[in-house]
């Protein structure tokens, strides 16, 4: 497997912290492993409730009976922001869930991709200005 990219945790205009190219990542290309303590679902949605409310989503779901909590364990992956035209992607394989560049990213870019959250965590989104999305 070849070397991840660099990656660097600055403030975001979207959401507090974010995750920046540290170099230019071209596309397909794997950036970093979602990283967080493996729970039940159930274990999962008792968490999320107390993540929520302080406007964190932290819970990654893998499929139906298993999802990563990154508030234990996570890595900088965990401050990658949502944005409703991303350019990033998740692909679950196995139990590992990685962010992979959806296009060529820029050195600086900030990196973002769908939460895919169908307005459950009830947060208005800020991708862009003006943006309706509730994720």
């Amino acid at each position: 497997m070849t070397d991840l990219p660099r990656l660097v945790r600055r403030r975001s205009a979207i959401s507090g912290w974010g995750v920046y190219a540290g170099q230019t990542i071209e596309e397909d290309a794997r950036i970093v492993e979602y990283k967080g303590e493996l729970v039940s679902q159930a274990e999962a949605w008792n968490r999320e409730q107390r993540y929520l409310p302080r406007q964190r989503i932290w819970i990654f779901n893998i499929n139906g009976r298993w999802a990563r909590d990154a508030a234990f364990g996570g890595n900088i992956a965990r401050y990658v922001n949502h944005a409703c035209s991303p350019n990033c992607y998740t692909d679950i394989v196995g139990r590992t869930i990685w962010i992979l560049a959806a296009r060529r990213i820029r050195e600086g870019e900030e990196l973002t991709y769908d939460y895919n959250t169908e307005g459950a965590a009830g947060i208005q989104c800020r991708c862009r200005p003006r943006c309706r999305r509730i994720i």
